[in-house]
């Protein structure tokens, strides 16, 4: 959150990692070739493995930075911490495999290959997590905190009021605010107005000015950023339009303005874009190929257990609110009087409009096999929020709040609103609300466990129908 000592503590850190790594070279080499633990042909002095154990050192803190080890730790929880050093050390482990094979290091022992993987795992494991239960206990108790001075009492600054009480072990404690009208029932103490500024900054140890101002007093927001700097003390602004924010906004430049970019999503990234492509061509393509004689199966049932098309299309509107035409095993009756975009009613249990062979495949999921086609055509993703028909998408945008952010992503064959339950005749807010979490904290490993998921539960969910 605040980055007061950042540099200071990433400097430890990598510090930290690079003893970490010759650390752990040292000790695979000694237990192979002097421990006398393990059989060992030959014997290979430190001295062949010096060139190795240098290169080493900056391609884990690489692989540590772009795992997100030298972030700030303060606010991640031991989940996020754990994932993040496991991350570090698969990719570490694989830059440095890569590089002894492009070099053909043939004399670089597997054994300690091996055992400097385990090594450096474990280490770097309980280093970091060391470290930070330490700092956590140590702010817990009273020390390592940082003084906060809030300026403003606002909705925003009572929200981040109530997120930092339910975190104690952050380190930060709010002495108190400054306000114009404050109410009785304030949750911290009133120290004085807004033009008290500098009389409280003399008398109290601040470490950081949260500033929150109602927009009517947006004015005053460069005189009290230029008070804090003459105490050399930093300042943050919470705006007051905090709702209407992401939940991980992005700051830009353009023609050396800052911008605030209000619905910043992780998929805007060109690499994670790619990489959710490339997993959409593999996948789609390999259930394509794979499952070949399945389409042709319930293609020729389709078509012998009802009149009509065994595929059926219908409009739907995808990314950027482009429309397209998405392709399904038909479960419902045949009506050449009625086209699909005309069809505007909702499925619901037991609909008559349904053949036998639809509720199976329905009920199975197997009807929306065809869509891997509209994947590997680049209409929709495997994972991402369900299309909707544009006579729905035109009603629901007025009366759902945000329904049309999801139209930033490609929709997808199954997602996060539907492993936890709202497919089907379900609430669309609630739908809405989970397609939203997904589109702002999108990550591959969140596609994997939608993915994993989706194999798990989605035969036969009871709101298929």
């Amino acid at each position: 959150m605040f980055r007061t000592y950042q540099v200071f503590w990433n400097r430890l850190f990598q510090l930290i990692d690079a003893i970490i790594v010759v650390g752990s070279f040292l000790l695979a080499w000694y237990l192979k070739f002097h421990s006398g633990l393990l059989p060992y042909g030959g014997h290979l002095t430190i001295g062949h493995y010096l060139p190795e154990i240098i290169l080493a050192i900056p391609l884990f803190l690489v692989s540590n930075f772009f795992a997100g080890l030298y972030r700030p730790m303060r606010a991640r929880t031991f989940w996020q911490e754990t994932l993040a050093i496991s991350r570090s050390v698969i990719v570490g482990l694989l830059l440095f495999m890569s590089f002894l094979y492009v070099t053909h290091a043939g004399e670089f022992s597997r054994a300690v290959l091996v055992l400097f993987a385990i090594c450096f795992a474990v280490f770097t494991f309980f280093s970091h997590l060391g470290i930070r239960h330490s700092l956590r206990a140590m702010r817990t108790r009273g020390m390592n905190r940082k003084f906060i001075l809030v300026v403003g009492l606002t909705p925003a600054i009572h929200r981040f009021i109530d997120s930092l009480e339910q975190y104690p072990w952050l380190g930060y404690h709010i002495i108190g605010a400054l306000a114009e009208q404050p109410t009785k029932e304030e949750p911290i103490s009133v120290l004085g107005s807004i033009d008290d500024l500098e009389k409280v900054l003399s008398g109290e140890l601040v470490d950081h000015v949260v500033i929150s101002l109602p927009r009517t007093l947006d004015g005053k927001i460069p005189r009290i950023v230029s008070i804090c700097e003459s105490f050399g003390i930093q300042s943050l602004i919470v705006p007051d339009y905090f709702d209407v924010l992401p939940a991980n906004p992005r700051f830009e430049s353009f023609a050396g303005m800052p911008l605030i970019d209000t619905r910043y999503v992780p998929l805007d990234d060109a690499l994670n874009a790619t990489l959710k492509r490339g997993f959409d061509i593999v996948c789609s393509l390999t259930v394509l190929l794979l499952l070949s004689p399945l389409y042709a199966a319930i293609y020729m049932m389709v078509k012998l257990s009802s009149p009509g098309p065994a595929i059926y299309k219908q409009t739907r509107v995808g990314k950027n609110r482009r429309l397209f035409t998405m392709y399904k095993f038909r479960t419902m009756e045949y009506r050449p009087d009625i086209s699909p975009e005309e069809d505007t009613e909702w499925t619901v249990p037991n609909d008559p409009r349904r053949t036998r062979l639809g509720s199976f495949l329905r009920k199975t999921s197997l009807d929306e096999l065809p869509q891997f086609w509209n994947v590997l055509k680049g209409d929709m993703s495997v994972i991402g929020p369900r299309p909707e028909r544009p006579q729905f998408v035109e009603s629901f945008k007025d009366s759902i709040p945000r329904y049309m952010v999801k139209h930033r992503v490609r929709p997808g064959i199954t997602g996060w609103a539907q492993v936890n339950g709202w497919r089907g005749d379900t609430s669309i807010e609630e739908r809405i609300r989970c397609d939203i979490d997904y589109i702002e904290n999108w990550s591959f490993g969140m596609d994997m466990r939608i993915f994993v998921k989706t194999l798990r539960d989605g035969i036969g969910h009871e709101n298929a129908y």
